[in-house]
């Protein structure tokens, strides 16, 4: 493929746009790929197109090769199917819905679960039939309350989901394996740097998960890796390893001791060390237990954990899903819930549900609130003087937590989401009868894996990590060229850059070649780097003595080579 800048639909920019807020945003719109269409929309320009269609092939390859077969369902979509399996409402505002002119509802697709497993009823009924996986790359639509970052957070985008199909748990296992194992040859041959970490299964259900992640400071994704052993999470995912249970230590009776004016953690240990509470002045907030209501559906929940943390709402509503809390006002209603002042002694006589930090052991003693203002209780002990309905992983993560596998501290990363693997199980095929006649004559009800990349906001992540001050700088496998050809003059050097890019294409190398009438070299250069494709050769003055310049935008080396053999050597570095 040979394309020439001289008639290309391409326009660069020398300026930010205004809205860019990440790199790979800024680069894509000032380098032609992208154009902004809505908020959270962008029409992809010929060069843009080409990158998006080269990840596209490489997806559809490595899919290919597991045995994957490709199908593909509208974005329009019954919105009966969605609330069969509940997700109608687990997807809440984030889904696009409208009626068609008779009044039957619709959904524009976020994700497609329901619609192959009601293809696959439709035409598979023995078990000589599984196991089968299926997948389709097509647009995805979801109503995102802030689209940011361009390709990163949007309304629409281009995904792959992949469905398989098995008998029992064992062949599940399998099927989640060879998808991996996929996913892991997918981003390899894209270039980009990944983490691959446990992750919470969301609006898909089911059970292992795990995310790929690309990291980046741009990401919206925060995840834990540990310093010394392989463990990475979503901060979602993380578990708390839970110290042991102090059984052998015998604590003296709970007291309550006036604490005025300290409805927060920082108040509380001031005042306690200020007094000598408990003959210590060394009490920290770690001593203490923190009581936050939060209003979950019609009831409250009481979240203890350690006054040193805070309540993370996003592992909340990971832990609760589909549920989801927001901090609790309505303190009219419950009297004896004192703002402030809150400890769990009362929450079983209230009915109130409370959940602790796995930290909150049985026989562990805290400072926590006494249920009247202005007073709090110390040596208030997990087991003895309020049992808990349970625990829940609630609390923020910190750089320096310990390693759930190995206890040694933990990093927080920001990364971008590429890739989600989930064993969903048989939610979806609970919901619709998905059963196929096992050799003996009776039903066996199949289980599923859901499995998907976003083909689009791979784009942006690799951006986001093959980019400089000057622009694009893409790896060889996804560029929509593979060389730049400028030259510098008129005559003798633009007629040369002309005779090799024909000569390169017809190795089958696509070639980019400017061939613009009455622009400075100093442009062209500018342009080049902007729009980040591997190789540049330059035909400039050294031409004369039978040199061409090669540049390298994936090194940034330079180096004179002789034109005869310019071809030659850019096949065989292209080749390596």
């Amino acid at each position: 493929m040979l394309l020439r800048l001289s008639n290309l639909f391409v326009r660069t920019l020398r300026e930010d746009p205004a809205e860019a807020e990440v790199p790979s945003h800024r680069l894509l719109v000032r380098a032609g790929y992208v154009r902004r269409v809505a908020p959270g929309g962008y029409a992809w320009l010929p060069l843009g197109k080409l990158v998006l269609d080269r990840v596209a092939a490489i997806v559809r390859e490595e899919m290919n090769a597991i045995g994957a077969q490709e199908v593909s369902f509208p974005s329009l979509l019954p919105q009966e199917r969605y609330e069969a399996t509940g997700r109608l409402r687990d997807y809440g505002p984030d889904l696009f819905r409208l009626k068609d002119r008779r009044g039957a509802g619709y959904v524009l697709g976020p994700t497609h679960e329901e619609l192959f497993t009601l293809l696959v009823k439709d035409l598979y009924a023995s078990y000589r039939d599984y196991p089968v996986t299926l997948y389709q790359i097509g647009t995805k639509f979801r109503d995102e309350a802030r689209p940011r970052g361009g390709l990163l957070r949007g309304r629409e985008f281009l995904m792959k989901d992949a469905y398989s199909f098995d008998l029992d748990d064992e062949g599940l296992r399998r099927a989640y394996a060879a998808q991996r194992e996929a996913y892991i040859r997918v981003f390899d041959r894209l270039g980009l740097d990944y983490t691959i970490v446990a992750a919470m299964a969301g609006a898909m259900g089911g059970s292992a998960s795990e995310e790929f992640l690309a990291p980046s400071p741009a990401g919206e994704d925060t995840y834990v890796a540990c310093t010394a052993c392989d463990y990475a999470a979503n901060t979602e995912a993380v578990a708390t390893p839970a110290p042991p249970a102090a059984t052998d230590v015998e604590h003296p009776a709970s007291t309550v001791f006036d604490t005025p004016g300290t409805p927060t953690i920082d108040s509380l240990v001031e005042y306690a060390n200020s007094v000598a509470t408990g003959g210590r002045t060394d009490w920290t907030a770690a001593d203490t237990l923190k009581n936050v209501v939060l209003q979950v559906g019609d009831e409250p929940l009481v979240i203890g954990l350690p006054g040193d943390r805070d309540v993370d709402l996003k592992r909340v509503e990971a832990a609760l899903y589909p549920a989801t809390g927001e901090l609790f006002d309505d303190f009219s209603s419950y009297p004896d819930l004192v703002r402030g002042y809150i400890g769990p002694q009362v929450l079983a006589k209230l009915g109130i549900r409370y959940l602790v930090d796995p930290r909150v052991v049985p026989a562990t003693a805290w400072v926590t609130g006494a249920n009247e203002q202005g007073k709090h209780a110390i040596n208030v002990v997990c087991g003895r003087d309020f049992v808990p309905d349970g625990t829940i992983e609630a609390a923020e993560v910190r750089a320096g937590d310990p390693c759930p596998n190995c206890a040694a501290p933990l990093e927080i990363r920001r990364g971008i989401e590429v890739g989600h693997i989930f064993q969903l199980g048989r939610r979806f095929a609970d919901a619709f009868g998905l059963d196929a006649l096992g050799p003996d004559g009776q039903p066996v009800r199949v289980t599923m894996g859901s499995y998907g990349i976003g083909v689009s906001r791979v784009v942006a992540a690799i951006v986001e990590q093959h980019h400089d001050e000057r622009g694009l700088n893409w790896p060889v496998s996804v560029a929509p060229c593979q060389v730049h050809v400028i030259a510098t003059g008129k005559g003798e050097q633009a007629e040369t850059a002309s005779r090799l890019a024909s000569e390169l294409t017809s190795r089958g190398i696509d070639v980019l070649l400017d061939d613009r009438p009455g622009l400075s070299a100093g442009v062209r250069f500018a342009d080049a780097e902007l729009l980040g494709m591997p190789v540049v050769v330059v035909v400039g003055r050294r031409l004369a003595e039978g040199y061409v310049e090669l540049r390298s935008r994936i090194d940034g080396s330079r180096s004179d080579v002789p034109v005869g053999g310019v071809v030659d050597l850019i096949s065989a570095q292209l080749a390596g």
